[in-house]
Formats: C-alpha cells, sequence, structure tokens
C-alpha cells in the first residue's frame, strides 16, 4: 500500500495537534511554523493527522499497489 499525505500550507496555522496525534512521528514544523512531512516512510496512514486538524489542511490517501 502506498500513503500519500498532502499538507495545505495556506490552511495550516501551525498549532501541532496532529503531531501530538501522530503515533509514528511523521509531520514537524518548518522554518515557517508550518506543518510539513519530516518522516514519510514512518507513515502507517492512520489518518489521525487528518482527522485532527481542525483546519483541515491534511490530507491522506492509501493507494493499493500491486
Amino acid at each position: 500500500m502506498e500513503i500519500e499525505i498532502r499538507i495545505n500550507q495556506k490552511q495550516c496555522k501551525g498549532c501541532k495537534i496532529c503531531t501530538t496525534f501522530c503515533p509514528k512521528g511523521v509531520l514537524a514544523l518548518d522554518a515557517l511554523g508550518k506543518m510539513s512531512i519530516a518522516n514519510k516512510e514512518a507513515c502507517i496512514g492512520c489518518g489521525q493527522c487528518e482527522l485532527r486538524c481542525p483546519d483541515y489542511a491534511i490530507q491522506v490517501d492509501k493507494k493499493v499497489t500491486k
């Protein structure tokens, strides 16, 4: 399974709620105080970041690969 994470930087206010709920430490704040993907390989596709983001700035898509 391939996991794609998209972050809308314009919508992100850098509240860090997503990093609090991510069990694998995939996301981190960048130099501008916006969320970025720090460790994509660790993502398990649980979607907690997407579910918890109050600004709807994160999308997690899972794609089945053969």
